[in-house]
């Protein structure tokens, strides 16, 4: 590293920590939404019984998912070390969500292969890529304490 990089952010992580924020954000507005009956009622079959039969654990799961995701996002961008521990939170809640909305997939009904990515796999994917990102950035000296 040069001396000129050393307290330079390249904007590739502004773009990154931009993107972990809406895309966290964009998930606690669905956690919202999700809420409220009516909207649930406009939704296709397979996202209903997602959502209608998602147990307490499931939920919690959800809303420590997106709403720790977004903290991490907002933390990220601030440069704080924490927005790693809340990524880890975020997966960790990802995957409680998961465990349901797998089994809901493998005997309700039956999910499109883009339904599986798009609602199993690519929130997995974020969360997994934000945590390597955040521990990557730090090693470059972007975080700090």
């Amino acid at each position: 590293m040069n001396e000129k990089s050393v307290g330079s952010v390249h904007w590739s992580f502004w773009v990154i920590s931009v993107f972990a924020l809406i895309w966290n954000a964009l998930g606690g507005v669905n956690y919202l939404m999700q809420m409220n009956p009516e909207f649930v009622a406009t939704l296709p079959d397979t996202h209903r019984a997602i959502i209608n039969g998602r147990p307490a654990w499931a939920t919690g799961g959800f809303a420590v998912a997106v709403f720790g995701g977004a903290l991490g996002g907002l933390l990220l961008l601030l440069r704080k070390q924490a927005a790693f521990h809340l990524f880890i939170a975020s997966l960790l809640g990802a995957l409680v969500t998961m465990v349901h909305t797998i089994r809901v997939a493998g005997t309700t009904v039956q999910f499109s292969p883009m339904e599986s990515f798009v609602m199993i796999l690519l929130p997995l994917l974020v969360a997994a890529f934000l945590i390597w990102y955040t521990m990557w950035a730090r090693r470059k000296g972007w975080i700090r304490q």
